[in-house]
């Protein structure tokens, strides 16, 4: 779709004062606790490399200056839940808390954090928001809301590629519950989650039993990947070899990992295949 027929009104002032007011909100939660603290920095450092990522994938599809600042505060603000979440829950597994998504949505609403923006900005933000973390976008949403919650769901897969593809290969010392959700690293995996990424299907984070189901979701994510530099910048990165290569060594996986690559690499084929018609056009 011809989204630079849609331009929000975003300024450079208002993505300043966004930035600080985030800072000071998520400073409000920094503990003594040490576990509560690694919570809360690791989500603050997401928050600002999907800032960056949104960028990268907004640029390469030639994204206004005001539509790249009005994506780069629904980055900012996406995991804004997470904070209140994890001083309270200890936990960022939802199913034992509380939606991360919806919870973003309510903190903004009552800190009237985006007052200052035009309403269908403050509309947008927020639906991509309360979008960001569940399975799919509702098809029924209008074309630039599916627009730039896909872009936002992109962007926060493209970092989260990166923190586990680097996370997974770290010592033991290092291990973190808030990134493992609190998933045991045994060496099975589940039946039912290798039964659904043979059929091509996305897994529910409800079904995971075991870190390794966990690193299959995650490299599943490529099925729900909507724009062709990120199918590009996944490629490039070598993410799900990264992850593949921590699970066990087995024909299975190995059939789930070929298929994964497979689809990968089509997407970019055929990505590049639409710019080769259109330069020649």
């Amino acid at each position: 779709m011809m989204v630079s027929q849609n331009e929000y009104q975003v300024t450079e002032s208002d993505l300043d004062h966004l930035k600080q007011w985030f800072s000071r909100y998520v400073q409000s939660f920094y503990s003594a606790d040490p576990v509560v603290q690694e919570g809360l920095v690791l989500k603050e450092k997401h928050s600002f490399r999907v800032c960056d990522e949104i960028l990268n994938i907004g640029r390469k599809m030639d994204l206004s200056k005001n539509n790249l600042r009005l994506a780069e505060v629904m980055a900012l603000f996406h995991d804004i839940g997470r904070f209140e979440q994890f001083a309270r829950h200890k936990t960022f597994v939802d199913k034992k808390s509380e939606n991360h998504g919806q919870l973003g949505v309510k903190v903004l609403e009552q800190e009237n954090a985006l007052a200052a923006l035009p309403a269908d900005a403050r509309e947008l933000i927020l639906k991509s928001i309360s979008y960001h973390n569940r399975l799919s976008v509702p098809e029924d949403e209008s074309h630039i809301c599916l627009y730039f919650s896909r872009l936002l769901r992109d962007a926060d897969k493209l970092d989260i590629f990166h923190l586990v593809s680097t996370y997974y290969y770290a010592d033991g010392a290092e291990r973190s519950a808030a990134i493992e959700l609190d998933l045991p690293d045994t060496p099975e995996v589940s039946e039912e989650i290798m039964a659904c990424l043979s059929e091509g299907k996305l897994i529910s984070m409800q079904h995971l039993r075991s870190l390794n189901d966990f690193k299959l979701l995650q490299m599943a994510w490529v099925y729900d990947v909507n724009y062709s530099p990120t199918f590009q910048m996944i490629y490039e990165r070598d993410y799900l070899r990264k992850i593949r290569d921590t699970l066990p060594a087995t024909e299975g996986i190995d059939r789930i990992y070929a298929r994964l690559m497979s689809y990968l690499k089509e997407n970019i084929d055929a990505s590049a295949s639409v710019k080769e018609k259109q330069h020649e056009s």
